[in-house]
């Protein structure tokens, strides 16, 4: 785990604030079309007193950068290269011929936690998360180079955040000699399997529970993730387990 979770002290938020990013988190799970004008009015017909600079300041937060556009939340840090997106209309056919990366955002009690995933996209197998405080870029380079202990994919594809747009995680990629494709703005669909990890993750484990501190948290996560790996049933896998069509990668491969 990166050392900061281990480290975290809970985010000094109210519970006001606390009861609007959770409203926000689930609802933007379901609809992650809503914009944030949208967001506003769903929270002012559920009784909450809100306008869009709020709504926009707690979107940040929550890290949904990469659903739709936003004023200079997904951009790139100055300086970064972003790179072309690679994958329209390419058949994923093996594993290991797609990985993709996102970050999500995870409550607890009285704070919260970013969680970082690296997905294979034809098995839909996680090969590495991470959790961190903030949404510095030490974390997924972290659960990159935790994933590239395990092999390389042809191309990885993540958005244009800027913890994916530096060179610490870009040069990682470059001197594996591993292509790299970047959602374009405000494209959900371009990264769309680590959408769909987002909400089984946040149904069947986070929505479930909540979890008092950051050590629960990643037990918690860690759990599922086994669970979600090696037990979980997919109907687009012919109910087959992520790891059984991962690790007969070299077969189909």
């Amino acid at each position: 785990m990166a050392r900061s979770s281990w480290y975290y002290q809970p985010a000094p938020a109210s519970a006001e604030t606390l009861e609007l990013l959770r409203r926000l988190d689930q609802q933007y799970t379901r609809t992650p079309f809503y914009g944030v004008r949208r967001m506003t009015a769903w929270l002012r017909t559920q009784g909450h007193s809100v306008n869009v600079k709020r709504v926009r300041r707690l979107l940040r937060l929550l890290g949904v950068e990469a659903i739709y556009p936003k004023p200079a939340t997904s951009a790139p840090a100055p300086g970064h290269r972003i790179y072309p997106y690679l994958l329209r209309g390419v058949p994923i056919t093996y594993a290991d011929q797609v990985w993709s990366s996102d970050i999500t955002y995870i409550r607890l009690e009285r704070g919260w936690l970013y969680l970082v995933a690296i997905l294979d996209w034809f098995s839909r197998y996680v090969l590495a998360w991470e959790v961190s405080n903030t949404l510095d870029s030490d974390f997924c380079v972290a659960a990159l180079d935790r994933a590239l202990a395990r092999g390389r994919p042809a191309i990885f594809n993540t958005d244009q955040g800027s913890q994916f747009t530096g060179h610490a995680f870009t040069g990682r990629l470059l001197d594996a000699d591993i292509r790299i494709s970047m959602d374009g703005r405000g494209r959900a669909l371009d990264n769309v399997f680590v959408e769909r990890l987002w909400r089984s993750v946040k149904y069947e484990e986070v929505y479930l529970k909540d979890y008092p501190t950051v050590p629960a948290a990643i037990d918690g996560l860690g759990s599922y993730f086994r669970f979600y790996n090696e037990e979980r049933l997919h109907q687009a896998l012919a109910y087959q387990t992520p790891a059984a069509i991962y690790h007969d990668r070299m077969a189909t491969a």
